[in-house]
């Protein structure tokens, strides 16, 4: 066993953090990548921790992002995200990272992928080949880097950063071809023990499956650690993340959805109420349009992921959805409650052949470089 070297960024998106490298210092042959993700962030790991590597033991710390020339004439970059398990060697290909998009446009400049820009604000046209979306990132630029400075505060990280306004264009069917794969709003789910629920599935940005809170006697206002202590409930929302992928038509049966662990995601939804966040604040039910608990990779989310926060604007958007029903906010921006606090988003849905279509879902972030070397690993 001997160590190896591999150039990279280590970079803040959003909620997330993730070890972003160029396609051109990875091997060819994309088969070989996932033993090198595992072993950069010290996956597997049956303590749950990922110390002798570069994850942080949480799913939005386990990541890796994968930046090259773009593929299409819309985009200037090319863009994919991989999950990497913590405590099983697996890597997952099978959606897109919100928070991390936020990060690709400044991290082109810095991998030399695009020539400097002029101070000002840069335009990045991002194509996650996940999704065979385009995100268009706008940001401020400082000698030909993304400004160090700004005023934005987002809820889970400390102090403050330049405004990143991410444009999701074309959201609908990221996965599936469909927002409504099933063709229906709202639809009932079976699950392996005979029980039914009702769910709504959704695929704009990322592919979602939102159940109301109430229906498995919950609120939408759980901390995501009694969430987690909470066994049959999390096997339950497992199961019906399971059954979504199967009617949603990403996975062909309950086996293999359980491979894939990153989509759909899985989510409760409510009407707004009292919530206390992580921190210890209360946000006010007149404060948010709609509350949520958001599932990823089998852990209750600490905040919600960005592609999951456009799916759910999207939703709420959609008549006879169940994000619909609990949405206080009947048109334009909304304000999304989640364990962390707040994120305002937006969404246009428009109608196209009597089927809704969404055409737009948008998101301010912040992003950090944190650092800019090499990352030593176990062949």
């Amino acid at each position: 066993m001997s160590l190896r070297d591999l150039p990279a960024l280590f970079m803040r998106g959003g909620t997330s953090k993730a070890v972003v490298v160029d396609i051109r210092d990875l091997p060819e042959d994309r088969a070989a990548w996932d033993a090198i993700f595992l072993a950069v962030l010290g996956s597997p790991d049956p303590n749950g921790r990922q110390l002798d590597g570069m994850g942080g033991g949480i799913s939005s710390l386990s990541k890796v992002c994968v930046l090259g020339p773009p593929s299409r004439p819309d985009a200037d970059v090319d863009y994919t995200f991989a999950q990497v398990a913590i405590r099983d060697a697996t890597v997952d290909y099978g959606g897109n990272c919100g928070n991390m998009s936020a990060a690709m446009g400044p991290a082109a400049f810095e991998l030399g992928l695009l020539p400097p820009p002029d101070d000002g604000e840069a335009v990045v046209r991002v194509h996650n080949t996940n999704t065979r979306k385009v995100i268009r990132a706008r940001f401020p630029v400082v000698d030909g880097r993304l400004d160090p400075d700004g005023t934005l505060a987002i809820d889970g990280v400390s102090g403050t950063a330049a405004p990143i306004r991410l444009e999701f264009l074309d959201p609908g069917g990221a996965k599936t071809g469909s927002l409504l794969p099933t063709g229906n709003a709202v639809d009932t789910l079976s699950l392996p023990d005979g029980r039914e629920v009702t769910a709504s599935l959704v695929d704009a940005a990322n592919p979602c499956v939102f159940v109301a809170a109430a229906d498995l006697g919950k609120t939408a206002t759980e901390h995501p650690d009694a969430m987690d202590a909470d066994t049959a409930f999390m096997e339950t929302m497992e199961a019906i993340r399971r059954a979504g992928s199967v009617a949603m038509g990403i996975t062909a049966d309950l086996e293999a959805a359980a491979r894939m662990p990153s989509v759909p995601k899985v989510s409760l939804v409510a009407a707004p109420t009292d919530a206390v966040t992580l921190s210890g604040r209360v946000v006010r039910a007149d404060e948010a349009a709609v509350i949520v608990r958001m599932l990823s990779v089998g852990q209750p989310h600490r905040a919600v992921p960005i592609t999951g926060a456009i799916c759910l604007a999207v939703a709420t958007r959609v008549p006879g959805s169940i994000p619909h029903a609990a949405c206080a906010a009947p048109a334009g921006p909304l304000t999304i409650s989640h364990p962390s606090g707040t994120i305002l988003v937006d969404a246009e849905v428009a109608e196209d052949g009597g089927a809704p279509r969404a055409l737009s879902g948008t998101v301010y972030r912040t992003a950090r470089k944190l650092f800019t070397g090499t990352v030593h690993y176990r062949d």
